[in-house]
């Protein structure tokens, strides 16, 4: 039996209220509202809380209790009398983000709610709307004062969805935008892979244990490879993917936030601060690359039509709402050095990808070999690097990699693997990434959610890649058939001969073509 109860450790958040703005979206239905349920569920919600969902359709409160019914029962484990009395603290409020009249109104019911729910004047605003809102959604709550926090009237907060910015001015701009109104102490940047309890497990597995922190660098890690996979293609998505691509939906920010957990030092503390400056000190310490070693760092490629268990799947143009002509990557992988001296000369290795053969996001930590071979001949690599590989998602968990002789005479040597999953704990409930981070954003910890100025950081290597695919016409766009782990030059990355990704599992499909497109 799963335990869905408070965990002693956790504190509840003080009263509050959380306005979501976009409430009628995707993502409030299949990940918002569903998390605050579950923490409402586990009694981690305040005792005196509202929601509030914002959206220009004209809803009554019943009408969106009733939408809300529907997601809540659609996405969690959910229990009919425990849902009726959670959406008792749900509203819905007509808001034209445009219109600054509207958000008079905002604040009238929200003090209306405040008086009657006794919420303490506090309030965290939830942006889950397409980024050209943001300006215009804060400069209207910074315009009723709705932003103000002070010990009188109580403290305010503000989520910020992904893409946080398109490129490195946009984001610049959009930092600018957001610290006009409120202080970069209550703005929280939400990337939900940092809510991933392996990601998080990471800074307890390194230091918290004394055996692994003194293999962490140069001198016994050869290379770093973080991947993030998807099986399907942009289905839906096609009009906002055309604009975006692999590197800016993925690369940009999941995985470099995850390189940043794997590579930072120690922090003084686990404060907020102290981790987030030590992320940073990795950011700023990523090797940039000139617009003439683009091409040998990153490899960008596009699904083509391919047939997968018997079902013939389009090429990535085919999809609705993307151009004919498009060279927007579906793939993208990127090679990259951080010139400290924990990682000096040591490779790290990042990929994302669609269409490809499962879903899968790790981080595997190859180790360096032997320095002498007992084993075999010398020339031989007849043991396999030993490996941590860190489960992000979908089965949580960390797995080693060793050898061991195998019985019988002579010394044959066999991989064998220490594997543990979180879905082992069968008596533990292992939260969404949401419904942390919605707590921790309750609570006032801002240590898994990006800084300005580690978004900007971010943004600062990776604009030269887009830069060179702009101006450069040059470099290529490889087709790889869906179902295929992409482009085969994707291998060259790797400049040591029997070095590779590691693949989780096999291609689908030996159908469709290789190609430049």
């Amino acid at each position: 039996m799963r335990v869905f109860g408070r965990n002693d450790t956790m504190r509840k958040p003080a009263n509050c209220v959380l306005v979501i703005f976009g409430a009628s979206g995707d993502l409030t239905h299949r990940k918002l509202m569903p998390a605050l349920y579950n923490l409402y569920r586990r009694e981690l919600m305040p005792d005196q809380f509202a929601v509030v969902g914002t959206g220009r359709t004209k809803l009554s409160d019943d009408d969106f209790r009733a939408n809300m019914a529907r997601a809540v029962n659609a996405h969690s484990d959910a229990d009919c009398a425990l849902v009726d009395r959670f959406l008792e603290s749900v509203f819905y409020q007509p808001v034209d983000t445009k219109a600054p009249d509207d958000f008079h109104s905002l604040k009238e019911r929200l003090t209306s709610i405040d008086e009657t729910w006794n919420t303490e004047g506090n309030y965290l605003y939830y942006l889950s709307t397409p980024p050209s809102l943001f300006t215009n959604i804060v400069e209207n709550l910074g315009s009723c004062g709705l932003q103000v926090e002070d010990d009188a009237t109580g403290w305010s907060r503000l989520i910020v969805e992904k893409p946080f910015g398109t490129d490195l001015a946009s984001a610049r701009t959009l930092n600018r935008d957001l610290q006009r109104v409120f202080k970069e102490s209550q703005i929280y940047r939400i990337d939900h892979y940092l809510g991933k309890e392996t990601v998080q497990n990471l800074l307890v597995f390194r230091f918290g244990n004394g055996i692994f922190e003194p293999l962490w660098n140069r001198n016994y890690i050869d290379r770093i490879e973080v991947t993030a996979a998807e099986s399907i293609g942009v289905g839906s998505r096609g009009g906002y993917y055309d604009q975006a691509g692999a590197l800016r939906d993925m690369v940009q920010n999941h995985l470099l936030q995850v390189v940043g957990m794997i590579a930072m030092e120690p922090p003084s503390s686990f404060e907020a601060d102290a981790v987030r400056n030590e992320t940073l000190k990795v950011f700023d310490s990523i090797r940039p690359l000139d617009a003439d070693e683009v091409a040998a760092h990153v490899v960008r490629g596009q699904y083509t039509a391919a047939k997968v268990a018997g079902e013939q799947l389009p090429g990535y143009r085919d999809e609705e709402k993307v151009s004919a002509e498009s060279k927007t990557e579906t793939y993208a992988a990127v090679k990259l050095h951080i010139d400290n001296w924990r990682w000096g000369g040591v490779p790290f290795y990042i990929r994302s990808g669609k269409r490809l053969p499962t879903r899968v996001t790790e981080a595997v930590i190859h180790f360096k070999q032997a320095p002498h071979h007992l084993f075999g001949q010398p020339s031989e690599r007849c043991v396999e690097d030993n490996q941590l590989v860190l489960r992000i998602q979908p089965d949580e968990g960390i797995l080693v990699k060793f050898n061991m002789k195998l019985p019988g005479s002579g010394f044959q040597t066999q991989a064998v693997n220490m594997d543990f999953h979180y879905s082992d704990l069968s008596n533990v409930y292992v939260p969404e990434a949401y419904e942390r981070l919605l707590l921790d954003c309750m609570l006032g910890d801002a240590t898994l959610y990006a800084r300005g100025d580690a978004v900007e950081a971010c943004w600062e290597f990776v604009q030269p890649i887009l830069d060179a695919w702009k101006s450069n016409p040059t470099i290529k766009v490889f087709g790889y058939p869906g179902g295929t782990w992409g482009p085969r030059e994707a291998a060259a990355l790797y400049n040591r001969p029997g070095d590779d990704w590691r693949y989780p599992c096999k291609n689908l499909t030996d159908d469709g073509e290789y190609c430049e497109l």
